[in-house]
């Protein structure tokens, strides 16, 4: 509940003024002059000021240091304003609104600025460039373009969409390598304790008898005596190649490098390029589809791009379109491409569709990514199995080997 006084000539200017600020009027009465005056006078009332709420946005967002949303909270976020607006709010106080709302990631003074900004008079997409962190240039493209044609609701909803199918492509993708990643931890950890804590154990036991050791017991060994007196040489190391790995990464040819190896990974990379032409078509075929200029629509496509190949592709691909061209032509030229994205945007150039296909395209590619996401982990799980087997073999041979001969020592010398 929030109560104030306005100087406006009469009841009507005081409903549109409540309006314009956002709020439901719930009773409006008339006040004398005198005591509007007594109300203002200092001293009378109390105000709280929120500091942090005069600052700019970005300056704000700085000082909270603000992380960037996951794709299931901007779709969640999206949605909820979508629905707002939908059912006849205007939008400021669908804004208002929002910051009562529960939008997991995003505080709820994002959007207060956002409300702030649109009282102003700017626009939504103007207000939400202002915040780079939450909002990206695709979903401020694609506001703007809902603002345009006068659609925002619609195209709100489409992004809800979006996310929400990008989210579950992440979560699947993800869900694949954590039983992987899980049991290639496990193993490892159970080795190290065997082989720093078991292991001299069973060769001091195996040394008091006089046996000789076999070469297998002799590597394991000398793998033991590293870890046991050189382990902080080891840290060293590990932390030297974590750091040089992170030089390497963040430089751009470094990150090409590990992209063009990721695309031409056994197993993993015919993944991630099924998951990459799905995210480039349905970025595109989105943008597209809501009244994005296709100069501006590859832009934002290639600034979303997480992969520096596919970046240089499409970024090649909008110069010929600027001179011109066809957008399947560079497509096919970049060979980056597969022939099928290639044909189907051909179809969509004649037909007039190029977002349809591109959406067919995404819709394939999808269906696609869970079937070559269940091959890889039906791969992966075998050939953990293989490799872990074979570790643990080379344990107990090397264990079991001296062991044989220390009980043919005792059988012959009785």
């Amino acid at each position: 509940m929030v109560e104030g006084i306005l100087e406006v000539a009469d009841r009507p200017a005081a409903l549109v003024q409540i309006e314009r600020l956002g709020l439901f009027p719930v009773a409006v009465e008339a006040v004398k002059a005198g005591a509007a005056a007594s109300a203002a006078t200092p001293g009378t009332a109390r105000t709280k000021v929120d500091f942090m709420a005069m600052l700019p946005p970005s300056f704000r967002q700085a000082m909270t240091k603000q992380r960037k949303p996951k794709l299931q909270e901007l779709a969640t976020f999206t949605q909820q304003m979508a629905n707002l607006l939908k059912s006849g709010m205007p939008l400021t106080v669908a804004l208002q609104s929002m910051t009562h709302l529960e939008s997991k990631g995003i505080p709820s003074n994002v959007a207060k600025d956002l409300r702030q900004e649109v009282m102003e008079g700017r626009g939504l997409s103007d207000a939400m460039a202002k915040q780079p962190v939450i909002f990206s240039d695709l979903y401020v493209n694609m506001v703007k373009a809902g603002e345009q044609s006068g659609a925002l609701v619609v195209v709100l909803r489409r992004m809800a969409t979006h996310f929400q199918q990008f989210a579950e492509v992440q979560s699947k993708f993800t869900a694949a390598l954590i039983y992987p990643a899980l049991v290639i931890s496990v193993g490892f950890l159970l080795i190290l304790f065997f082989i720093y804590f078991m292991l001299p154990r069973f060769i001091e036991m195996f040394t008091g008898f006089g046996v000789e050791l076999p070469l297998p017991t002799r590597i394991l060994m000398g793998i033991s005596n590293v870890f046991q007196n050189f382990w902080w040489l080891l840290i060293l190391i590990a932390v030297a190649v974590v750091i040089l790995f992170k030089r390497f990464k963040a430089s751009e040819n470094g990150q090409r490098k590990l992209d063009e190896w990721k695309m031409k990974a056994p197993i993993v990379g015919k993944v991630v390029k099924i998951n990459l032409f799905g995210q480039f078509a349905r970025v595109l075929s989105t943008l597209l589809e809501n009244g994005v200029p296709v100069l501006t629509a590859l832009k934002i496509t290639e600034q979303v791009m997480p992969n520096h190949i596919i970046k240089e592709a499409v970024a090649k691909a909008r110069a010929d379109v600027t001179d011109g061209k066809t957008l399947a032509q560079p497509l096919a030229r970049s060979k980056v491409f597969p022939q099928l994205m290639v044909d189907l945007v051909k179809i969509g150039e004649d037909t007039g569709d190029v977002p349809g296909a591109l959406a067919n395209l995404a819709d394939t590619y999808e269906s696609e990514l869970q079937i070559s996401l269940r091959v890889m982990t039906s791969l992966i799980e075998p050939a953990l199995i293989i490799v872990m087997a074979l570790m643990v073999g080379f344990l107990l041979v090397s264990v079991l080997m001296p062991m044989f001969k220390l009980i043919s020592s005792i059988n012959a010398t009785k």
